[in-house]
Protein backbone atom coordinates (compact mmCIF):
# COMPACT_ATOMS: atom_id res chain seq x y z
CA UNK A 1 0.00 0.00 0.00
CA UNK A 2 1.60 3.55 -0.62
CA UNK A 3 -0.45 6.80 0.67
CA UNK A 4 -0.50 10.18 -0.73
CA UNK A 5 -1.05 13.11 0.90
CA UNK A 6 -2.93 15.63 -0.49
CA UNK A 7 -2.14 18.78 1.18
CA UNK A 8 -4.06 21.90 0.54
CA UNK A 9 -4.94 25.41 1.46
CA UNK A 10 -8.47 27.09 0.13
CA UNK A 11 -10.29 30.20 0.98
CA UNK A 12 -13.76 29.27 -0.74
CA UNK A 13 -13.89 25.80 -1.43
CA UNK A 14 -12.42 25.79 -5.26
CA UNK A 15 -9.31 24.50 -4.61
CA UNK A 16 -10.80 21.67 -2.15
CA UNK A 17 -12.93 20.48 -5.29
CA UNK A 18 -9.91 19.88 -6.50
CA UNK A 19 -8.36 18.13 -4.08
CA UNK A 20 -11.48 16.00 -3.66
CA UNK A 21 -11.22 14.98 -6.96
CA UNK A 22 -7.67 14.30 -7.14
CA UNK A 23 -7.76 11.45 -4.29
CA UNK A 24 -10.63 9.91 -6.28
CA UNK A 25 -7.69 9.26 -8.53
CA UNK A 26 -5.42 8.07 -5.98
CA UNK A 27 -8.44 5.57 -4.63
CA UNK A 28 -9.02 4.49 -8.37
CA UNK A 29 -5.12 2.66 -8.31
CA UNK A 30 -4.94 -0.70 -6.57
CA UNK A 31 -2.52 -0.49 -3.74
CA UNK A 32 -3.26 3.13 -2.85
CA UNK A 33 -4.61 5.54 -0.52
CA UNK A 34 -5.27 9.02 -0.14
CA UNK A 35 -5.04 11.43 2.87
CA UNK A 36 -6.66 14.51 2.53
CA UNK A 37 -5.12 17.71 4.90
CA UNK A 38 -5.15 21.51 5.02
CA UNK A 39 -3.63 24.35 6.49
CA UNK A 40 -4.98 27.05 9.08
CA UNK A 41 -5.32 30.81 7.83
CA UNK A 42 -2.07 32.82 8.84
CA UNK A 43 -2.58 36.31 10.60
CA UNK A 44 -1.07 39.24 8.99
CA UNK A 45 -0.74 41.44 12.12
CA UNK A 46 0.61 38.80 14.57
CA UNK A 47 0.97 35.41 15.52
CA UNK A 48 -2.28 34.09 15.77
CA UNK A 49 -3.69 30.65 16.82
CA UNK A 50 -6.26 28.14 15.57
CA UNK A 51 -7.75 25.27 16.90
CA UNK A 52 -5.85 22.03 16.59
CA UNK A 53 -8.91 20.69 14.64
CA UNK A 54 -10.50 22.96 12.21
CA UNK A 55 -14.41 23.80 12.82
CA UNK A 56 -15.51 22.23 9.57
CA UNK A 57 -13.58 20.17 6.50
CA UNK A 58 -10.49 18.25 6.49
CA UNK A 59 -8.08 18.23 9.55
CA UNK A 60 -4.88 19.93 9.43
CA UNK A 61 -1.78 18.66 8.47
CA UNK A 62 1.27 17.53 10.65
CA UNK A 63 4.78 17.25 9.92
CA UNK A 64 4.27 13.74 10.77
CA UNK A 65 1.69 13.44 7.73
CA UNK A 66 4.42 14.47 5.48
CA UNK A 67 7.25 11.90 6.86
CA UNK A 68 4.69 9.26 6.65
CA UNK A 69 3.21 9.82 3.10
CA UNK A 70 4.49 7.81 0.17
CA UNK A 71 3.63 10.63 -2.16
CA UNK A 72 2.25 14.39 -1.96
CA UNK A 73 -0.53 16.33 -4.34
CA UNK A 74 0.37 20.01 -3.00
CA UNK A 75 -2.54 22.43 -3.82
CA UNK A 76 -3.30 26.42 -3.38
CA UNK A 77 -5.49 29.08 -5.18
CA UNK A 78 -3.78 31.40 -6.68
CA UNK A 79 -2.67 34.75 -5.01
CA UNK A 80 -0.93 36.92 -7.45
CA UNK A 81 0.76 34.52 -9.34
CA UNK A 82 2.14 32.60 -6.52
CA UNK A 83 1.04 30.17 -3.76
CA UNK A 84 -1.08 31.83 -0.75
CA UNK A 85 0.58 32.57 1.69
CA UNK A 86 -1.18 30.11 4.57
CA UNK A 87 0.18 26.92 2.56
CA UNK A 88 3.78 28.64 2.10
CA UNK A 89 3.93 29.65 5.88
CA UNK A 90 3.27 25.78 6.74
CA UNK A 91 6.05 24.81 4.12
CA UNK A 92 8.62 26.78 5.36
CA UNK A 93 7.85 25.20 8.86
CA UNK A 94 9.77 21.94 7.18
CA UNK A 95 13.10 22.25 7.86
CA UNK A 96 13.48 19.60 10.21
CA UNK A 97 11.94 17.32 7.66
CA UNK A 98 14.60 19.04 4.94
CA UNK A 99 17.58 18.34 6.96
CA UNK A 100 16.61 14.82 7.87
CA UNK A 101 16.25 14.06 3.75
CA UNK A 102 12.74 12.95 4.91
CA UNK A 103 10.98 13.45 1.52
CA UNK A 104 13.73 12.66 -0.37
CA UNK A 105 12.96 10.25 -3.93
CA UNK A 106 9.15 10.54 -2.72
CA UNK A 107 6.73 11.81 -5.76
CA UNK A 108 5.30 15.16 -5.89
CA UNK A 109 2.89 17.17 -7.88
CA UNK A 110 1.07 20.27 -8.05
CA UNK A 111 -2.96 22.05 -8.26
CA UNK A 112 -4.08 25.15 -8.38
CA UNK A 113 -7.55 27.23 -8.73
CA UNK A 114 -8.07 30.87 -9.78
CA UNK A 115 -10.87 33.20 -10.52
CA UNK A 116 -9.17 34.65 -14.40
CA UNK A 117 -7.73 32.60 -17.03
CA UNK A 118 -4.59 34.70 -17.17
CA UNK A 119 -4.61 35.17 -13.17
CA UNK A 120 -1.09 33.05 -13.09
CA UNK A 121 -1.94 29.65 -12.93
CA UNK A 122 1.11 27.99 -14.62
CA UNK A 123 3.30 30.05 -12.75
CA UNK A 124 1.63 29.32 -9.60
CA UNK A 125 2.29 25.76 -10.08
CA UNK A 126 5.85 26.22 -11.31
CA UNK A 127 7.21 27.99 -8.10
CA UNK A 128 4.96 25.34 -5.88
CA UNK A 129 7.64 22.66 -7.33
CA UNK A 130 10.93 24.73 -6.02
CA UNK A 131 10.49 23.52 -2.28
CA UNK A 132 9.95 20.10 -3.65
CA UNK A 133 12.65 20.38 -5.30
CA UNK A 134 14.68 21.37 -2.22
CA UNK A 135 13.65 18.59 -0.51
CA UNK A 136 14.30 16.50 -2.97
CA UNK A 137 10.58 14.50 -4.38
CA UNK A 138 10.32 12.90 -7.66
CA UNK A 139 8.25 15.87 -9.83
CA UNK A 140 4.79 14.19 -11.70
CA UNK A 141 2.87 16.45 -13.90
CA UNK A 142 0.61 15.36 -16.63
CA UNK A 143 1.70 14.02 -20.08
CA UNK A 144 0.94 16.40 -22.73
CA UNK A 145 -1.07 12.80 -24.63
CA UNK A 146 -3.49 13.77 -21.40
CA UNK A 147 -6.48 14.39 -24.41
CA UNK A 148 -8.42 16.44 -21.65
CA UNK A 149 -4.97 18.86 -21.99
CA UNK A 150 -6.54 19.08 -25.58
CA UNK A 151 -9.98 19.49 -24.53
CA UNK A 152 -9.85 21.88 -22.25
CA UNK A 153 -11.10 25.42 -22.47
CA UNK A 154 -10.75 26.60 -18.70
CA UNK A 155 -8.02 24.80 -16.28
CA UNK A 156 -5.32 21.95 -17.31
CA UNK A 157 -1.42 22.23 -17.71
CA UNK A 158 1.13 19.79 -17.85
CA UNK A 159 2.61 20.78 -14.77
CA UNK A 160 -0.39 19.59 -12.83
CA UNK A 161 -3.81 20.41 -12.63
CA UNK A 162 -5.81 23.71 -12.56
CA UNK A 163 -9.05 24.82 -12.81
CA UNK A 164 -10.85 28.55 -13.82
CA UNK A 165 -13.38 29.46 -11.46
CA UNK A 166 -14.72 32.60 -13.05
CA UNK A 167 -17.26 35.17 -11.39
CA UNK A 168 -19.79 32.88 -11.46
CA UNK A 169 -18.51 29.75 -10.54
CA UNK A 170 -20.85 26.97 -11.57
CA UNK A 171 -18.08 24.15 -10.58
CA UNK A 172 -15.32 22.08 -12.12
CA UNK A 173 -15.98 21.33 -15.42
CA UNK A 174 -15.40 17.31 -16.79
CA UNK A 175 -12.24 18.27 -18.01
CA UNK A 176 -11.08 19.64 -14.96
CA UNK A 177 -12.40 16.78 -13.15
CA UNK A 178 -10.60 14.21 -15.84
CA UNK A 179 -7.20 15.88 -14.98
CA UNK A 180 -7.18 15.57 -11.51
CA UNK A 181 -8.06 12.16 -11.20
CA UNK A 182 -5.43 11.26 -14.06
CA UNK A 183 -3.03 13.43 -11.85
CA UNK A 184 -4.17 11.73 -8.73
CA UNK A 185 -3.67 7.97 -10.76
CA UNK A 186 -0.59 9.45 -11.95
CA UNK A 187 0.74 10.03 -8.81
CA UNK A 188 0.25 7.09 -6.58
CA UNK A 189 1.13 5.11 -10.12
CA UNK A 190 4.51 6.80 -9.28
CA UNK A 191 4.53 6.12 -5.44
CA UNK A 192 3.52 2.27 -6.19
CA UNK A 193 6.45 1.89 -8.57
CA UNK A 194 9.06 3.94 -6.57
CA UNK A 195 7.90 1.46 -3.36
CA UNK A 196 8.57 -1.55 -5.07
CA UNK A 197 11.51 -0.70 -6.70
CA UNK A 198 13.36 0.68 -3.67
CA UNK A 199 13.97 3.51 -5.11
CA UNK A 200 14.04 5.66 -2.00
Amino acid sequence: MVEILILYYSRYGSTTDMANQIARGVEEVPGATAKIRTVPEVSPVCQATEDSIPASGHPYATMDDLKNCDGLALGSPTHFGNMAAPLKYFLDSTSGLWFSGALTGKPAGVFTATSSMHGGQETTLITMLLPLLHHGMVLVGIPSREQALTDTVSGGTPYGPSRHTGRDDDGMTEDEKKLCRVFGARLANVALALKNAGAR
